[in-house]
């Protein structure tokens, strides 16, 4: 059985320009993968939130919560 990777982590730019990076099983695993790229301090704001501030060139991260897929009959 495949686990729900609900949780993105996405990178968006000073320009507001967002590209998502990942989906993970857990927001543990988003907020070490955010923390690996540069995000400083990845804490755990609600989803939609900034997961860390301004990385060096004004990119910041951001973990999202998905609805999971529905079950295929």
């Amino acid at each position: 059985m495949t686990p729900e990777l609900v949780w993105l982590l996405i990178r968006q730019d000073a320009g507001g320009n967002r590209y998502r990076v990942g989906r993970f099983a857990t927001r543990a695993e988003a907020e070490r993968v955010a923390e690996t790229l540069g995000a400083a301090g990845a804490d755990g704001r609600a989803a939609g939130e900034t997961a860390g501030g301004p990385a060096g060139d004004g990119q910041i991260y951001v973990i999202e919560r998905v609805a999971p897929r529905p079950a295929q009959a």
